[in-house]
């Protein structure tokens, strides 16, 4: 599996977890265009329903999933392979984030937070793992600029995308030659995600969120991280504020850690 062969989605499968809307939603659609059935996977059954629904190429299935259930994943990506036929990639695409200082969470939306980013993707790969090898196929997981820089107000947050990133750029090393394991890394989206945060009691908060740069669009996002797959990339970083944070906080960490610090401050002023 040559790294200079592009990769042909024409008529392979893909599974998308957190599929029904956002982002999840964007890549179904957008892996469908390059010919790929896809299987929409959402705790939110109605949503994936009509994400599938959109899906103007190839075969696209919605399928109910709780990824912090292993059982519940077992069984979603059982049924999509049902319906579908074996799975060539899949795209740990499931998060939640949560805006508020530590001193101020509740310890089970840390927890709450590891369960969907991190366990929720370790949990689809190890049950997917055996078909992918052997298709040869592809493993996406969507970290976060906070995958490898600080972020203000969301350490269960930033520990679960440091987490992604430890772990599967580990699993790449496991895998040489046999499946492209690859991590992108958007900055701040433009989905209802931002909308559907957690405060330090587990509620949904309606703190206005502080940012940097423009927001990028979920479809602009997909785009890119298919095009990524396609061509075997490893790592995709996305948008300039994300190469920019990137490469500030490795060559100079008290720097962008002022810079941070100093444009997110209103996340914690509430």
């Amino acid at each position: 599996m040559a790294r200079g062969t592009k990769r042909s989605l024409e008529g392979k499968n893909v599974v998308i977890t957190g599929g029904g809307g956002g982002l999840g939603a964007a890549l179904g659609r957008e892996f469908g265009f390059a010919g790929a059935n896809v299987a929409l996977l959402d705790i939110d059954y109605e949503a994936a329903v009509l994400a599938a629904d959109k899906v103007e190429r190839g075969t696209a299935t919605a399928v109910e999933c709780d990824v912090t259930d292993f059982d519940s994943c077992r069984s979603a990506i059982g049924l999509a392979e049902e319906r579908l036929g074996p799975s060539d990639v899949l795209v740990n695409n499931a998060g939640l984030s949560h805006r508020s200082a530590f001193a101020e969470t509740d310890i089970k939306v840390i927890r709450r937070i590891m369960d969907i980013n991190f366990w929720g993707s370790v949990y689809c790969t190890k049950i997917m793992l055996p078909t992918i090898t052997e298709r040869r196929g592809a493993i996406v997981v969507i970290s976060s600029t906070a995958g490898y820089a600080p972020l203000l107000g969301r350490t269960g947050y930033a520990a679960s995308k440091h987490a992604l990133h430890g772990f599967f750029a580990t699993l790449r090393t496991e895998l040489p030659g046999t499946v492209d394991v690859m991590i992108a890394a958007p900055s701040f989206i433009d989905t209802k995600l931002r909308h559907h945060t957690l405060d330090g009691d587990g509620e949904i908060t309606d703190h206005p969120q502080a940012r940097v740069g423009k927001m990028a669009s979920p479809e602009d996002v997909a785009e890119r991280i298919v095009w990524g797959v396609e061509r075997r990339r490893s790592t995709i970083v996305l948008g300039s504020v994300g190469v920019f944070s990137r490469y500030l906080n490795a060559l100079a960490p008290h720097i962008y850690e002022r810079m941070m610090t100093r444009s997110l401050g209103s996340e914690l002023e509430h």
